[in-house]
């Protein structure tokens, strides 16, 4: 099972980027997923979850500006990022809950967010 984030890219402040994460392989069924995001110099952190149920948590940083949602019929989940600022510069990464037999985590490869001022 692996996860590929991809649409990352240069945005100016105040704008919108929308990347999404892709789970292939088979076997498996989602729990929950997510995106963390980290900066040069500082700790990865939770930006967003969202379970299969659809209940969604979001840092209080994104809250109001990030929307993230999910097909896990697809198997996809997305982050819409609008009104982006500087500060949300970073990697982002999404994170997979998985169950099969057994439940275990994956992670994605990140894409970079660049939001210049």
């Amino acid at each position: 099972v692996q996860l590929q984030a991809s649409g990352g890219g240069l945005v100016q402040a105040g704008g919108s980027l929308r990347p999404s994460c892709v789970v292939s392989g088979s076997g498996f069924s989602i729990n929950s997923m997510a995106w963390y995001r980290q900066s040069p110099g500082k700790q990865r952190e939770l930006v967003a979850t969202i379970t299969y149920v659809g209940s969604t948590n979001y840092a209080d940083s994104v809250k109001g500006r990030f929307t993230i949602s999910r097909d896990f019929n697809k198997n996809t989940m997305w982050l819409q990022m609008n009104s982006l600022k500087p500060e949300d510069t970073a990697v982002y990464y999404c994170y997979a809950e998985l169950s099969e037999l057994r439940k275990y985590d994956r992670w994605g490869q990140g894409t970079q967010v660049t939001v210049s001022s």
